[in-house]
């Protein structure tokens, strides 16, 4: 038998209980259990919390705070957002000693369901939002919920706040109620809120004429709804959207994503992202399902090609003015997997080599 084949008749708790919390435990004493000395902020959601995360740091140095930020775009190196034990106690006990009072950490489900953030003192503790996501994991949606609420429950402050469909107002009012719990005055959070810069891969627009191209990072179903309400709102003529589903993760989501974008997109384009050992192909039919079922105008416009380089060409060179293109679900990241090898990626690179072939 397989190594995969006995991990999988183990329950997932039994793992979490004899393997992830011991791990945990050490770490904590080995770094001197430094989450217990900072004030830390931990923000999970399904979407906006990376870019909440980003918005309350920038908030909080504004204003003279000696804060930290660790997130899967802010630490070099980390492909994924919550850190396992030993690496994640390694980055706290670095900014205490740099001489941080407070650090904003993301907080994934999957982080609180296998004890990685276990030792650190929550002083507050903010849920952005709770939708479908990380079923091949959680299997069900009530023990995905469940796990995000371990958030609230470990924080002393807890702020549950719930999105609305204006994702970039719904981030900026997150960060602002942390803020406001912290101490600082609504009129300095405004101050703050006009001299962000934006965090990379989140609605970043390359190009914005004489058609738009943004990059944003939405590889769930929420997070593509309101990334495409909000792109259509701003979107003269057509919207152009490019994306996959990741294999080896939540198949139930793929036909989801391609109704999504059947109804808020003219044109879709099907393309990889990290298909693991899956196969593109068949990926790419399962979101193509759920796209001939959406409810659409007739002019809508499929378009399936599994290499994402000539899928980006493709969108850019059917782009005409006051058109947007958007690429989701690889944003930020530098690498794509096919089987089990990570092969160097860049989704910036790729847009910059689609608009030198137009």
């Amino acid at each position: 038998m397989s190594f995969q084949k006995l991990r999988q008749l183990i329950p997932q708790r039994l793992i979490n209980l004899l393997w992830h919390l011991p791990q945990a435990i050490l770490a904590n004493l080995i770094y001197g259990f430094p989450g217990k000395k900072l004030t830390v902020i931990g923000v999970t959601g399904t979407s906006g919390k990376t870019s909440v995360s980003h918005l309350l740091y920038h908030i909080l140095k504004q204003n003279g705070f000696k804060v930290d930020l660790l997130s899967t775009i802010s630490v070099p190196g980390l492909h994924v957002t919550n850190p396992e034990p030993f690496i994640l106690q390694k980055l706290l006990k670095k900014s205490l000693d740099q001489g941080c009072t407070h650090v904003v950490l993301e907080v994934t489900s999957h982080g609180l369901d296998q004890y990685r953030n276990w030792g650190i003192k929550f002083k507050y503790g903010l849920i952005t939002n709770i939708t479908h996501e990380h079923l091949d994991y959680h299997k069900t949606f009530a023990n995905y919920q469940q796990a995000k609420l371990k958030l609230l429950k470990m924080a002393e402050t807890p702020i549950k706040f719930q999105d609305s469909a204006n994702f970039v107002k719904a981030n900026e009012n997150a960060a602002s109620a942390i803020a406001e719990k912290i101490g600082l005055s609504r009129s300095a959070i405004a101050r703050s809120i006009t001299t962000f810069p934006g965090v990379p891969g989140r609605m970043e627009f390359v190009q914005k004429k004489p058609f738009g191209v943004v990059i944003d990072f939405a590889h769930k179903p929420d997070a593509l709804e309101k990334a495409l309400i909000a792109l259509r709102l701003t979107t003269k003529n057509r919207l152009i959207a490019v994306f996959g589903c990741a294999g080896l993760r939540d198949r139930l989501k793929r036909p989801m994503m391609g109704e999504i974008s059947g109804r808020l997109a003219d044109i879709t384009v099907l393309t990889a992202e990290d298909p693991r050992t899956e196969d593109v192909n068949e990926i790419i039919n399962q979101i193509k399902s759920g796209w001939d079922k959406a409810k659409k105008p007739p002019n809508r416009q499929l378009c399936l090609e599994p290499d994402r380089q000539a899928a980006i060409n493709l969108a850019i060179k059917l782009a005409q003015p006051g058109d947007s293109v958007a690429l989701f679900g690889k944003a930020h990241e530098k690498s794509m997997c096919f089987g089990t090898i990570e092969t160097a990626w860049s989704e910036y690179r790729a847009v910059r080599q689609a608009l030198c072939q137009i």
